[in-house]
């Protein structure tokens, strides 16, 4: 996709890998060198994202059934593209993202169950053509990445809570996803210390400023 000005950045990977850290070192580096920087996150982004996000994610007793789960995630990602992401890409800014199109194949596709046929159709009327320019991929072992998740949060939201081998089937496809994108994907170990992993990230976004491969 040809972008005006912007830059659209996304970061991937399964719960505890560190992603929202490396987000909010990658603004705050981008906005030392005064370049517009918009940090989000999905789902969620914009107010009626966020609520639906309460809705998907908040534990409850009424069980979310997949279809549901990728119904809520899309029409979140509706919102967030037409009244956040677009608008700031317009200006030039660069937006990092905290997860996009790319975790719906992983989350509701590796992990739920849901054929990508299914989830191609809602990708392209939500996003409307709109590809990252680059994705970061924080990969881990599953049995790292949970810990680290759980110490941080506890029992943790409704996916968040779910089984090992959940999160193994998501961790798996969104390698997969990595290998079948490769000019697009990143993929970064994420047990490695976060300064090294910020200067990675650092290092990935001043050349795809600059126009060079990242």
């Amino acid at each position: 996709m040809t972008l005006a000005r912007g830059w659209f950045v996304t970061f991937e990977g399964i719960e505890g890998v560190g992603k929202s850290t490396q987000v909010t070192r990658a603004a705050h580096a981008l906005a030392a060198m005064h370049v517009e920087v918009v940090s989000t996150r999905e789902p969620g982004g914009t107010p009626l994202a966020e609520r639906l996000r309460s809705l998907v994610l908040e534990r409850g007793e009424e069980p979310v059934t997949p279809a549901a789960e990728l119904l809520i995630m899309y029409a979140a990602r509706a919102q967030h593209t037409a009244n956040l992401i677009r608008p700031a890409l317009e200006r030039g800014a660069f937006v990092l993202c905290d997860r996009y199109g790319d975790a719906s194949y992983a989350y509701q596709g590796g992990g739920r169950g849901v054929n990508d046929v299914l989830i191609a159709p809602l990708a392209k009327l939500a996003q409307d053509g709109l590809v990252p320019d680059l994705t970061l991929l924080f990969d881990a072992p599953v049995a790292i990445a949970l810990e680290r998740a759980r110490n941080r949060s506890g029992a943790g939201d409704r996916i968040e809570a779910e089984t090992l081998a959940f999160f193994e089937r998501v961790r798996a496809k969104y390698l997969a996803l990595a290998r079948a994108e490769p000019d697009r994907f990143r993929v970064l170990d994420a047990t490695r210390p976060v300064e090294q992993l910020a200067a990675q990230v650092s290092a990935a976004l001043l050349a795809l400023r600059e126009g060079r491969t990242p």
